[in-house]
């Protein structure tokens, strides 16, 4: 019998454990709606008037997953990962940051926060879901600052466009500032050579000085398609942080990826699936390859998020190899048939 890889290994057993009990949990959010996705185009949008879901993705709620109670009035032990359906984005952060025990657990009093969004492009408004909602960002700005943080900067490094245009055109910086919060321009001479002791490919990398000394990292992904990596999610959005990530394209990307997340491990991860990509990622420009989830998944474990957030494409954590080998390398748990998965669907 031949001898498998460590890749191997871990794909094969996280295959075999989650194929039962995986499916019930996706079933409480509508989650199996997403692989027949309509070829239809989606009508654009305006901010005051949100595109309406064509089926609510928390349709039916298992009886088996807390649906509604509060984590204290419960015997629940805290979960590891919040899934929040049907509602508004900044309703659906409440709830998420509610039931893994409020933001004071992630960002005490006077402390710097960073959030990272995924503001790749300056071409496309929000609801072409190549770039992080911009509701779901400026209520984290909020709630930040309403447990008492000194400073909360949202930044991103996009790749099409300049940053000014990117942060105006998504939509992002009118929601920052309206909360309080501070837009900052990612440097270029504010990038910091950094090694990554764990690292299996990246050994060392140049990373954003404000990255390395924040006192809490906010990951806010968007979850979409993605051409070379499969999805893009929280583990890929860190990629943003550093200043030659075009390198890691070339030298074993998923394995960068998990080596990166060695490196940088922010407090909390939310991933927005508000809106996903389903197509032509990670740029998109076609509402048709937009779907319109209403759903957010929370986590401050980024591998776990992950996992999960990949259900939302018909996919499990072993179809992604930066999520099998970030938990091969110990940064995060992908078996989520025994993580404590908690589903809550908003009142409509």
């Amino acid at each position: 019998m031949p001898k498998l890889s460590r890749r191997d290994f871990f794909k094969v057993a996280a295959a075999g454990a989650g194929a039962v009990t995986l499916g019930s949990i996706l079933d409480a959010c509508g989650q199996h709606l997403v692989p027949s996705l309509p070829t239809a185009g989606m009508p654009a949008s305006s901010p005051q008037q949100p595109v309406p879901p064509s089926q609510s993705p928390a349709d039916t709620l298992s009886s088996s997953i807390n649906t509604g109670l509060s984590p204290t009035d419960t015997l629940l032990p805290p979960p590891d990962v919040v899934v929040t359906c049907n509602g508004e984005p900044e309703a659906l952060v409440r709830r998420a940051l509610g039931a893994l025990g409020g933001m004071e657990k992630f960002v005490p009093p006077g402390a710097n926060v960073i959030i990272k969004p995924n503001i790749c492009v300056a071409y496309h408004t929000f609801e072409y879901a190549a770039t992080t909602n911009p509701w779901v960002v400026g209520a984290l700005v909020r709630m930040c600052f309403e447990v008492g943080a000194a400073s909360v900067k949202v930044m991103d490094s996009p790749f099409g466009g300049t940053q000014q245009r990117a942060y105006v055109i998504s939509g992002i910086q009118e929601q920052v500032e309206a909360a309080g919060g501070e837009m900052t321009n990612m440097l270029s001479f504010k990038y910091i050579p950094t090694q990554i002791p764990m690292a299996e490919v990246l050994k060392t990398t140049d990373v954003y000085e404000d990255i390395l000394k924040a006192d809490v990292l906010i990951n806010v992904p968007i979850a979409k398609q993605h051409g070379s990596a499969g999805l893009t999610l929280g583990m890929k959005n860190l990629m943003g942080v550093i200043k030659y990530r075009n390198t890691l394209h070339n030298n074993g990307l998923h394995q960068c990826i998990a080596d990166l997340n060695a490196l940088i491990k922010p407090q909390l991860t939310i991933v927005d699936a508000v809106r996903i990509l389903t197509a032509n990622g990670p740029t998109g420009g076609n509402l048709g390859d937009v779907r319109k989830l209403d759903t957010l998944i929370a986590s401050p474990d980024v591998v776990a998020a992950d996992s999960y957030a990949a259900s939302l494409f018909g996919m499990k954590p072993e179809d992604l190899d930066y999520i099998v080998f970030g938990t091969a390398m110990g940064l995060g748990r992908s078996d989520l048939q025994n993580l404590n998965i908690q589903v809550f669907q908003l009142e409509a």
